[in-house]
């Protein structure tokens, strides 16, 4: 398998912070980006860039709410790993956007879903001629019908964007599936980049990342020890050590596990879990079993299972989709 043109984007702080609320030290990112780096890993994403007066934010939160001037004290010297922050359609002012030679940051990802395409693609516009990198992160594709991405293709080709991900918001494709989609993106924009964003809900998220290593995909999205919401992601001590690559080094990412995230998952959890697991089947937002998880039904796993599958929540999920 030739992986020379793969590049690993980490995005353990800002998908693991949705499990702890962005509760990272500045020590831990320090060193989460000085050890991706010593293992080569090409990305590291350091939150979210979104704007906290947008969300009515009153409490600080620099993962959240990234701020250039923050980042610049805390990384005056960046090393082999570049670095990138995700925003949200209609959650970012892009007056609080600085150029890109203002920045530390060498890519912003605008993430939206389907029926969002064009906005998320002019707010791509305006980060490109700023001089970012870009990618377009498409959620929740596994609920999205063949026409709306016909429409979103034709949309995307007439845009800049660099990278174009297929992104498995609710952990419910399988190989095949992420296969068949793959190859429709590969298809259908045949000169943009494209990556993989999956999450592990029925353990697939590795074997589904390289199905897209397997069909060109150049980006592929990871956290360390799979931290991300609810099931979490693809592991990136995992893509590190498979990929055939020189470059990369699985001792800096060991380090990584043992000094940092085995107590933090004692202390937050995520990863494969039986109500992710069922939503993940059912091709349910992770959110019906995060709130499971926070209840004291939280391991009533039969009972959730019969709730999700009644006619009644059937039928009302069927009509919002």
């Amino acid at each position: 398998m030739s992986v020379n043109n793969n590049k690993i984007l980490d995005c353990t702080i800002r998908d693991g912070g949705l499990v702890n609320n962005w509760d990272f030290s500045v020590e831990f990112v320090q060193d989460l980006y000085d050890g991706l780096s010593a293992a080569g890993v090409e990305y590291m994403e350091l939150g979210y860039k979104n704007s906290p007066k947008l969300l009515n934010a009153t409490e600080p939160n620099p993962w959240r709410f990234l701020d250039d001037r923050f980042l610049k004290e805390i990384f005056p010297q960046k090393k082999y790993t570049k670095m990138s922050a995700l925003c949200d359609i209609g959650r970012v002012d892009e007056n609080d956007i600085l150029p890109r030679e203002e920045s530390v940051l060498d890519m912003i990802r605008v993430a939206c879903y389907i029926r969002d395409v064009e906005k998320g693609l002019n707010l791509v516009q305006k980060f490109h001629d700023m001089g970012y990198e870009t990618s377009l992160n498409i959620m929740a594709l596994s609920n999205v019908h063949e026409q709306e991405l016909l429409d979103a293709f034709e949309e995307i080709n007439r845009s800049p964007v660099d990278v174009v991900y297929v992104v498995d918001s609710y952990g419910s494709l399988d190989p095949k599936n992420t296969e068949r989609l793959v190859n429709k993106f590969r298809t259908h924009l045949p000169n943009k980049q494209l990556g993989m964003h999956m999450h592990n809900n029925m353990q697939l998220a590795f074997a589904n990342t390289l199905v897209g290593v397997q069909n060109g995909v150049t980006f592929l999205d990871s956290s360390v020890y799979g931290m991300g919401r609810a099931a979490g992601n693809c592991n990136t001590e995992l893509l590190v050590s498979y990929l055939k690559n020189p470059r990369y080094e699985l001792k800096p990412v060991l380090g990584l596990i043992e000094n940092h995230m085995i107590a933090m998952r004692e202390k937050w959890e995520w990863g494969y879990i039986i109500p992710y697991m069922i939503s993940g089947v059912l091709n349910e937002h992770p959110r019906v079993a995060m709130a499971l998880r926070d209840s004291e039904d939280r391991d009533k796993f039969t009972e959730f299972y019969d709730k999700l599958t009644s006619p009644e929540t059937t039928n009302a999920a069927t009509a919002k989709k």
